[in-house]
């Protein structure tokens, strides 16, 4: 049994569902399982709870706030605190804390940080979704912008209610006249829980 395997294996006696995301190939494919293995329900009856959504994204670069720029040898690292807007199937604001490593010899921005999503998912209720595992990929010269992004609820949230996991892929679209990000995003949510 190799490390990653005896790891696993110790999240599963401790059950921890939100760490054994990390053992899986697909985290969203895998948890549906979890949760059919606690509730006794077949995983057929969850596979339901899980749907596409898609919509568009504002970042609003034009508002934020810059805590720190350091230079490296080819760049800087940037830290700073952003606002998104979500439009369509997820409908809020992300609060959206990056490190924005910048290297001008290569022409690249890589966004990674923590940031916090306030809104509805398909028409529920208001949520609050946690995401430190996000990755933007930018390139410098063509604007072309790519990422990752995996919503869930905090590790510390009430065991309680309805919550979400999504998980979407990001595609840069272009800019406004302010110069703000303008991006689509799809990808897959899945409800748990109940509401109330």
């Amino acid at each position: 049994m190799n490390a990653k395997a005896r790891w696993c294996g110790l999240l599963t006696l401790l059950g921890s569902a939100w760490l054994l995301l990390a053992c899986q190939e697909d985290p969203m494919a895998g948890h549906g399982l979890l949760e059919a293995e606690a509730t006794g329900a077949p995983s057929s009856a969850l596979s339901s709870r899980s749907f596409p959504v898609s919509g568009g994204a504002i970042h609003y670069f034009s508002t934020a706030i810059i805590h720190s720029q350091e230079p490296t040898t080819t760049g800087q690292i940037q830290r700073s605190s952003d606002i998104i807007e979500l439009t369509g199937d997820l409908h809020g604001y992300i609060l959206y804390h990056p490190t924005s490593v910048f290297d001008f010899q290569d022409g690249t921005l890589v966004n990674t940080g923590i940031q916090v999503f306030s809104g509805s998912v398909a028409g529920s209720e208001p949520q609050i979704l946690h995401d430190d595992g996000f990755r933007f990929e930018v390139d410098l010269t063509t604007g072309a912008t790519t990422g990752e992004v995996r919503l869930g609820r905090s590790n510390d949230a009430p065991h309680r209610g309805e919550w979400y996991e999504c998980r979407l892929e990001v595609v840069g679209t272009g800019q406004t006249p302010e110069g703000d990000n303008v991006s689509d995003y799809t990808g897959i949510c899945t409800r748990y829980g109940n509401p109330g």
